[in-house]
């Protein structure tokens, strides 16, 4: 699903001094664009159905409390209740279309208040959780709020995860982009990000045509980070890393 990288389109990114990369965007100048998710406080399944549908290539980073019903709901959800949540089925489903399903720590703490021991705990209690949920291990990691330091790098690098994932936009209910740049427009390259909302498939719809009209095409995410080196290489034999295993 999605766009993918032409031959020579994509710059190198590495990391630095044994840590991997810090991603913001993807280094090309094709007008191509990602869609990432993040958390699952509200699981609405006509967006699935238009995933289906659409063949729209998303990037999902799940947090287990959120999935899972635990604890308060993020304030953005929709009055403050859950819709739907408290399954990992709904992210399952989502995984046999295709989406990989990544890291977002199992508590949603902000990173910077806690040390090496408990950070690690997070983010790799996180990804054993989502390898047994949906029967594949998470290769990238998104932190809670965009917060991280040193110690969170040394964190992911220890709990096998290639690298920590950022973005360049966020997407506000009704479809609604709110930019990172002076200019307020997208750019080559943009991850955006968006969270799972009651009418996460309504404002989905929006923000595609919006994406369209300004004449971007939406990318395969995992393949623009191979062909930047971040992540291995496809298998010789066409089948995707990050299918489910077992």
């Amino acid at each position: 699903m999605g766009a993918l990288p032409r031959p020579g389109e994509v710059d190198r990114v590495r990391g630095r001094a044994g840590r991997p990369p810090v991603v913001t965007a993807i280094p090309t100048r094709r007008k191509v664009v990602f869609l990432t998710i993040d958390d699952g406080w509200e699981q609405d399944p006509g967006f699935v159905r238009l995933v289906r549908e659409r063949a729209v290539p998303i990037t999902v980073f799940a947090m287990r409390d959120a999935v899972e019903a635990r604890g308060m709901p993020d304030p953005s959800a929709a009055g403050g209740h859950y819709v739907g949540a408290g399954k990992w089925s709904y992210f399952r489903e989502l995984r046999d279309l295709g989406v990989p399903i990544e890291d977002h720590t199992l508590t949603h703490p902000d990173l910077w208040g806690l040390g090496y021991t408990a950070q690690k705990a997070e983010i790799c209690g996180s990804a054993k959780t989502i390898t047994r949920q949906v029967g594949r291990r998470p290769v990238l990691f998104r932190p809670p709020f965009g917060n991280f330091n040193d110690t969170t790098l040394r964190a992911v690098k220890a709990c096998d995860l290639s690298a920590l994932l950022l973005w360049t936009a966020s997407v506000q209910p009704g479809g609604k982009i709110s930019y990172q740049t002076p200019d307020k427009k997208l750019h080559p390259g943009d991850i955006l990000l968006l969270h799972f909302r009651a009418d996460l498939a309504r404002d989905f719809r929006v923000l595609l045509d919006k994406i369209e009209r300004r004449g971007f095409e939406l990318g395969n995410l995992d393949a623009y980070l191979r062909a930047a080196g971040i992540l291995p290489p496809a298998p010789s034999d066409g089948v995707p890393p990050n299918q489910p295993v077992g």
